[in-house]
């Protein structure tokens, strides 16, 4: 991948994710106050579900860029052929060192989002440890699966996939992450949103995930899974569409300009 290719990149990742997360902010404030241990009504329902916005706009842009570029520059260092059986592996350390460095960014704003929809009180370093907990395992099943989708109906079609098609393959790729690590969420938020000086806020995600089995069993541990999925689908079919489409608009530009 040259400079120009970097570039597209970047900036369609950018895109990408401050469009998704404007869009879908709503059913992630849902979810975060289904989770809460507050309950629903009490950490606010449905009233403020924009809360939040602000930190979500200025973090999403960079954080979505800085994503995409760790993940196509990992994916061209790696070059492994398209026909290897290694090729899920490429994907899923691609997507792990994208999500390293995209967590440098969203850490903040994360903070800032997660305090504003329901009060709570975190250290800045187990924002990152959890959410890196959760957004990896998360990044090593939904993107393999998104480029195998691709693949399949590329070669299905005898050509590549069109942006919509690549956006199909994202919801489907997405939902089907979301419901596997619906706990691993669920823990995260309950680190996040738990009082100082309490076991839950030392940040150990298994401790985390006992106390809520032993409090809630396995309906709590899937707490907010319905509208995780349905974010979550939605959000990939945008999020992964919208980077496809913008990446080929950029290309050709970058064609043309270079």
């Amino acid at each position: 991948m040259n400079q120009p290719g970097f570039v597209v990149s970047l900036v369609a990742g950018g895109v990408a994710g401050a469009s998704v997360d404007l869009i879908l902010f709503p059913l992630d404030t849902i979810k975060t106050r289904l989770q809460s241990p507050q309950g629903f009504e009490r950490a606010g329902g449905f009233r403020g579900i924009y809360a939040g916005v602000p930190s979500t706009a200025i973090g999403s842009f960079p954080n979505a860029a800085a994503f995409f570029l760790t993940y196509e520059y990992v994916k061209w260092f790696l070059h492994i052929d398209s026909s290897s059986y290694w090729m899920p592996v490429k994907h899923m350390l691609a997507a792990s060192a994208g999500e390293v460095v995209a967590c440098l960014i969203r850490v903040p704003s994360e903070v800032v989002k997660q305090r504003a929809q329901v009060s709570a009180s975190s250290r800045t370093f187990q924002i990152f440890s959890n959410i890196l907990h959760e957004e990896i395992p998360f990044s090593l099943v939904q993107f393999p699966l998104w480029e195998y989708l691709k693949a399949l109906w590329s070669w299905r079609q005898d050509h590549a996939v069109d942006s919509w098609q690549s956006a199909v393959c994202g919801a489907f790729a997405g939902g089907f992450a979301a419901v596997i690590t619906t706990p691993l969420d669920v823990a995260k938020t309950r680190i996040m949103l738990a009082k100082a000086g309490s076991n839950t806020a030392s940040g150990n995600v298994f401790s985390a995930l006992q106390g809520v089995w032993r409090s809630q069993g396995f309906t709590g541990l899937f707490a907010g899974v319905f509208p995780r999925m349905a974010a979550i689908s939605l959000g990939g079919f945008i999020f992964l569409g919208a980077y496809d489409q913008a990446r080929s608009m950029l290309s050709k530009v970058g064609r043309k300009s270079w």
